[in-house]
């Protein structure tokens, strides 16, 4: 006769059991299913605050240049900011209020300046064509000897200085496919133009709720980094700091005094000349605009003029081994390569606006990487 043992063991499903072929508890079922259940939550979350994030930014995608070149220029005019608070005793709005009317009459009076001499300068021109009065004197003799360029270009400004008609007439095709794309390129500026001027606005704000912007910072740069939040914090605004007026401002120094001399000479275009030399200033090649200016001023004017913009182009293009000495001397060093990597793909991402916002940014990225490094390789030292 059998006796039925109540402690006898219970066998699972061949299903339940693990590779190892050990069965599986109750207990660690219920695990199982509990742990799944965590999961498809965890995975729902994340997909919500996912799905949440992706609106937000299709919402903000028209404003996040202007906010971002708004926190850009609030971070490097906040010293002068703090300077001018203390002044006026404290009074946050009021020294907000004049930073950023500073700020917008440096911007918009070289441009309603270079604005002026671009319409004036096309009105001329225009007339001159219609007239027949645009001369265009011979090329110098050298330009036929030139590599690569010379013959073709000796050429085409033979013909011009000879027949402008048909020199038209030869291009015309070429001239009118440009066209649409010149009105495309002044619509462009213009909306650069308004995003500044907006951007400083955004900034004007920002430097106004500068105690509540700190406060947030620090608390995204502690919650991101830990413990070492408020150096990477420090090393962000300083990089920010130093780029924008390390390279950006002395960009900006040197095409005020290039436009000066552009406009000194008669230069046709000194509007636009004026922007193509801010933009090569900003990638470090100024020069490349200066040598065709003074060609062709040595070209069309007196010899004595030539020689003054000569020497003014020279002092120009050496400005900035005197100023960036200076605007760097406190600020974080960045290669130049950097620079040039950021603000071309800025341009090319971003368009005017983002040949600023992609040096700087990617500056502030390449400081904190290698800060990173350093913390981890300081870490790895202690162990």
């Amino acid at each position: 006769m059998s006796v039925n043992n109540p402690k006898r063991s219970y066998r699972f499903p061949a299903d339940q059991y693990p590779s190892g072929g050990s069965p599986v508890t109750p207990e660690q079922s219920a695990d199982n299913k509990d742990y799944v259940a965590r999961a498809v939550e965890a995975s729902i979350h994340i997909g919500l605050v996912a799905l949440l994030l992706g609106v937000c930014l299709v919402i903000l995608r028209p404003f996040l240049l202007l906010i971002a070149w708004g926190v850009i220029v609030s971070i490097s005019v906040y010293p002068g900011y703090r300077k001018l608070q203390r002044a006026l005793g404290g009074r946050d709005g009021l020294a907000a209020a004049i930073c950023t009317l500073l700020m917008l009459a440096i911007l918009i009076v070289p441009l309603v300046l270079l604005g002026g001499t671009l319409v004036h300068s096309t009105q001329n021109l225009i007339a001159s064509i219609k007239d027949g009065k645009l001369a265009i004197p011979p090329p110098p003799q050298s330009v036929g000897t030139w590599p690569i360029v010379g013959r073709p270009l000796n050429s085409i400004w033979s013909l011009a200085a000879t027949n402008l008609t048909a020199a038209l007439d030869r291009f015309m095709p070429q001239v009118k496919a440009m066209v649409p794309r010149l009105v495309s390129a002044s619509a462009d500026l213009g909306l650069t133009a308004l995003q500044f001027v907006l951007s400083i606005l955004v900034a004007g704000v920002l430097l106004a709720k500068a105690k509540a912007g700190t406060a947030a910072a620090s608390s995204l740069f502690n919650r991101l980094f830990g413990n070492k939040g408020s150096e990477f914090e420090e090393l962000t605004g300083s990089t920010i700091r130093s780029v924008t007026t390390g390279i950006l401002g002395v960009a900006v120094i040197q095409s005020f005094f290039a436009t000066l001399g552009f406009v000194f000479v008669g230069l046709p275009g000194a509007g636009v000349w004026a922007i193509a030399f801010l933009i090569a200033a900003v990638l470090q090649l100024g020069v490349l605009v200066l040598v065709p200016a003074v060609i062709y001023v040595f070209a069309v004017a007196s010899m004595t003029k030539a020689v003054i913009f000569l020497v003014w182009c020279a002092v120009v293009g050496l400005m900035d081994n005197v100023l960036k000495p200076m605007l760097l001397g406190r600020g974080v060093a960045v290669p130049v390569a950097v620079i040039f990597l950021g603000a071309i793909g800025g341009f090319v991402a971003m368009g005017l606006i983002g040949l600023f916002i992609g040096a700087i940014v990617l500056s502030v990225g390449y400081r904190l990487f290698l800060a990173w490094l350093e913390n981890g390789d300081a870490a790895v030292q202690r162990t």
